[in-house]
């Protein structure tokens, strides 16, 4: 008879574990795809709630109205700057950008999310016209407005596609994120040309394009973490790596970089070297690290959708391989992604998770959502971080492939990168920049490319001219990290 109690009693434990896990899970569930089931453009709720419901306020992280409703008409900043470069992120009237603030988080803008005060008012005051909540967004309003305008300051970068993205790599709150080709949601039919969709593909986190040297980063960081002593050995670069009979890695230097360790290599952007490595390494040990960093990630963030990121799969030729090392070979990542490569990096090792909702606030003034920052996931080792934030500063500020970024009195670090692309059998190169100011007061991680430089340009003389643009910017501005 006790043995039998005693199972009953375990059975009934078990049964109890089982719901509690049940419903830890309905919760974990509900926290990743809420925003996701309930903007589903099919949710008859949805529908339901739009059509007795004032679309709440959207503002940024010093109050700035982004959007609001008057007359049953959605309204968005009286700065056409600002609604141009805050476009992408927002969304327009006529839904064709995916996943902006306004469709993402629908939930919380028709007050589907709403305090308990809220529910209680509408119990009791059942005719009264319902008015959403107002989402206050991590973004500044003024540093978005800006960018636009730095990418046409600089004659490689003016009137070409790409994107920027600022993180605190602290909290995960992004400061901003602009998509070009910009347009201004009041004046869309005019200002775009025709057969021009492109344009209303937020590059920022919907763009896969390879990364080119910027990889090295993340190359770098599987080359300390898999050959042990490789900091402390030198490898020599002639110019060319013959890889098979067709085959051969080609340095852009004539002549190549002659003898040098890891972190020169890094330093020089030495396709050569990091091809070398990645054959060493082999394929599994270079994938490995590639998804410790993201790649091949399901990217199920609450605040925003970001594309997954690619590394090939399977077995791969010596050629390929090789191509991989260099950051080609198939590898494909979103600016936001390689925005987090850095920030990790800033972060001993660990990514945060990028946050956009500062606080979402009740019509009464009820708090139904407060920010809260949590790590996304681990890329690396400490130690491998603080070799990498080492390579990154000697890159940015001895210089190395980053020195167009380099601020004065700031201590950025970070790295360059340039890389091609065949498309409908015409080559497109891409610059990029990606990097972070390491002073904890202005804890700044920026990435940003240029798409479609001219042949035999760089990330260097492109992409990083805006991020000390940007850079210069925050250090003007340090209020921006405050809370």
């Amino acid at each position: 008879m006790k043995r039998q109690k005693f199972r009953m009693k375990l059975t009934a434990l078990l049964l109890v574990c089982l719901f509690l896990l049940l419903a830890l899970g309905g919760v974990r569930s509900l926290s990743t795809y809420g925003s996701r089931w309930f903007s589903y453009s099919g949710n008859p709720r949805l529908s339901a709630r739009k059509q007795d419901t004032v679309m709440g306020d959207i503002l940024d992280r010093r109050g700035v109205l982004l959007a609001s409703t008057e007359e049953g008409k959605r309204v968005y900043a009286s700065s056409p700057s600002v609604r141009s470069a805050l476009v992408h992120l927002l969304g327009d009237r006529g839904g064709r950008i995916e996943n902006g603030v306004e469709t993402f988080h629908a939930a919380y803008l028709y007050g589907w999310s709403s305090s308990l005060a809220d529910a209680v008012r509408r119990l009791t005051r059942p005719g009264e016209a319902r008015k959403g909540n107002s989402i206050t967004l991590t973004v500044d309003a003024d540093l978005c407005s800006r960018i636009p305008g730095w990418f046409e300051s600089h004659p490689l970068s003016a009137g070409r596609s790409g994107a920027a993205v600022v993180m605190n790599y602290l909290t995960g709150e992004i400061a901003a994120m602009v998509s070009l080709p910009v347009f201004d949601p009041d004046q869309e039919d005019g200002a775009l040309p025709a057969g021009s969709d492109s344009a209303f593909r937020n590059r920022a986190v919907q763009a896969l394009l390879p990364p080119g040297s910027a990889f090295q980063i993340v190359a770098s960081a599987a080359a300390l973490e898999n050959l042990p002593g490789v900091s402390d050995r030198s490898f020599v670069c002639e110019g060319s790596l013959p890889v098979s009979d067709s085959f051969r890695v080609q340095e852009a230097r004539e002549g190549g970089h002659g003898s040098l360790r890891l972190d020169q290599a890094f330093f020089s952007s030495c396709d050569v070297v990091y091809a070398s490595l990645a054959l060493e390494m082999g394929f599994p040990a270079l994938r490995k690290a590639a998804e410790a960093f993201g790649f091949n990630r399901n990217f199920l963030f609450r605040d925003l959708v970001v594309t997954n990121s690619v590394c090939p799969s399977g077995a791969q030729s010596r050629e390929s391989l090789a191509a991989l090392g260099s950051g080609q070979g198939g590898l494909l990542l979103s600016p936001l992604h390689l925005c987090l490569i850095s920030a990790a990096v800033a972060g001993d090792g660990v990514a945060p998770e990028p946050r956009l909702l500062k606080k979402v606030v009740s019509p009464e003034g009820g708090t139904v959502l407060s920010f809260s920052s949590a790590p996304a996931f681990s890329v690396c080792s400490a130690a491998a971080a603080g070799q990498l934030s080492r390579m990154m500063k000697e890159s940015v500020q001895s210089g190395g492939s980053g020195s167009q970024a380099a601020v004065t009195t700031l201590d950025i670090r970070g790295k360059a990168g340039t890389a091609g692309a065949e498309e409908k059998e015409e080559k497109t190169v891409y610059g990029w920049f990606t990097g972070f100011n390491a002073q904890k007061d202005l804890p700044f991680a920026v990435t940003v490319l240029v798409e479609d430089l001219p042949e035999g340009e760089t990330g260097e003389n492109s992409a990083a001219l805006i991020a000390r643009d940007i850079f210069s910017w925050l250090k003007q501005h340090p209020e921006i990290a405050s809370p």
